[in-house]
């Protein structure tokens, strides 16, 4: 299908298989959260693709520290790497994740990891949702641990955006903001200490970039989105939403429509928490 995406029946036959066709030995990693109920285990033990390996986003897939850090800071890649090994992750292997939400979650490990340096990661298109339409099995409870991997990650395969090059970035590239538009132009702010907006950011809900039954549309459509927000072939397209989860589900739309997406880790919940820097609020100029 592509180099990001895989559907049901091909995951379902590269685990039959053993490995993919056009990659390698599979590992596939369920990575159920959201922002209302972080913790996505019971949903998994109730059923996930078999073999599937529980991924607990908020300790798994972030750091905890000081507010000025953000919401889901990175991990050290040190603990990812324990943590990818655990998941039975060897160099050259073929992750798969997915989640129950159209991939809103399982995308920050589609880039974490690809950020890592581990080059071969996919998201199932559809999520969950493509595996049991396609009438195929799910097994409950946990399932059985991987013999330990030996993958060896390091950071900086993609390109980021820290916080003190934002507002630089803004100002003369493009800023993607991918939550929801209500948030963007701060009239409601549920979680962050602030509403609003970074500066010069151009509005852009990530949950557009799919259609009602969780797949990315085609990259000719997406394509089209991103050009007429102000992207332009070649260049990077730097991208923030709440906390740094959905940033990376608009990176995997951005890739698939042939920009280069520049995440900002932090995101909101990391500028807003810091008075010094300004924030906008309303729409857009036109």
């Amino acid at each position: 299908m592509s180099d990001v995406l895989v559907t049901a029946t091909e995951l379902h036959d590269a685990l039959a298989a053993g490995r993919f066709a056009d990659g390698g030995p599979v590992r596939v990693l369920d990575v159920r959260w959201r922002l209302d109920r972080p913790d996505g285990r019971p949903e998994y033990l109730a059923g996930h693709i078999p073999g599937a390996q529980y991924v607990d986003l908020d300790h798994d897939l972030a750091a905890h520290g000081e507010p000025t850090e953000g919401r889901h800071p990175l991990p050290p890649v040190e603990a990812l790497q324990e943590v990818a090994r655990r998941w039975g992750i060897d160099d050259g292997d073929t992750v798969v994740v997915y989640d129950d939400l159209k991939n809103l979650s399982s995308a920050r490990a589609w880039w974490l990891l690809r950020y890592a340096g581990v080059a071969d990661v996919r998201l199932l298109d559809g999520s969950l949702r493509a595996w049991t339409d396609a009438g195929l099995e799910v097994e409950s409870g946990d399932a059985v641990a991987p013999a330990p991997g030996s993958a060896t990650l390091a950071y900086g395969a993609l390109p980021v955006l820290p916080l003190e090059d934002v507002a630089g970035f803004a100002d003369g590239a493009l800023l993607l903001d991918a939550r929801a538009g209500e948030r963007y132009r701060g009239e409601v702010e549920p979680i962050d200490p602030r509403a609003g907006h970074v500066p010069g950011a151009v509005s852009a809900p990530t949950t557009e970039n799919v259609g009602a039954d969780g797949r990315f549309h085609v990259p000719e459509a997406l394509r089209e989105r991103f050009a007429a927000l102000g992207a332009t072939p070649g260049a990077e397209v730097g991208v923030y939403c709440g906390s740094g989860v959905t940033a990376a589900h608009q990176a995997v739309a951005l890739t698939l429509a042939g920009f280069t997406p520049r995440v900002f880790p932090g995101s909101w919940s990391q500028w807003s928490n810091h008075p010094e820097l300004p924030v906008a609020t309303g729409p857009e100029p036109r």
